[in-house]
């Protein structure tokens, strides 16, 4: 014996995608967008959070830390290595500032001695997007530079 189909109830079918050729293109385009931007964000390097310029000298190590290519508050820091020789001196700590025009004058943070072969200044810098800065440091009417930071 059979049953009966109530009324009103048409064949229904369940939603789903679409099939045929038109579905498995849009499918295969999706695909490919996502796995283009995938390999982007993959192989974008992290924009650095400070400058990574630091200068190696033959008496110790300069560095300048900030937001690169940003205003923002800069320290430029001097530590003493091993050949330095003893006791501890004053330096000039400060930085400078270049884009694709002209290099500016340097800026100068101040004079501070070292305590235990180590020397830190900083302050507020305005710099530009596109900016390049790199730290500077004066001994004795010698200047010592890092690397170009740029943002």
């Amino acid at each position: 014996m059979s049953v009966p189909t109530p009324r009103g109830a048409e064949r229904r079918t369940v939603p789903g995608p679409p099939a045929g050729p038109v579905y498995l293109r849009r499918a295969g385009v999706a695909a490919a967008a996502l796995c283009l931007i995938a390999a982007t964000a993959a192989a974008a390097p992290p924009a650095p959070a400070a400058p990574t310029g630091c200068g190696d000298l033959t008496g110790g190590q300069l560095c300048l830390r900030g937001p690169v290519g940003a205003a923002g508050r800069y320290v430029a820091s001097y530590r003493r290595g091993g050949a330095a020789g003893p006791g501890e001196i004053t330096v000039r700590l400060g930085y400078q500032r270049k884009d694709v025009r002209i290099t500016a004058f340097p800026g100068w943070f101040g004079f501070r001695r070292t305590v235990r072969g180590a020397a830190e200044l900083g302050g507020r810098v305005e710099m530009l997007p596109g900016e390049c800065i790199r730290g500077l440091m004066e001994h004795r009417d010698t200047v010592f530079v890092t690397k170009w930071s740029c943002g």
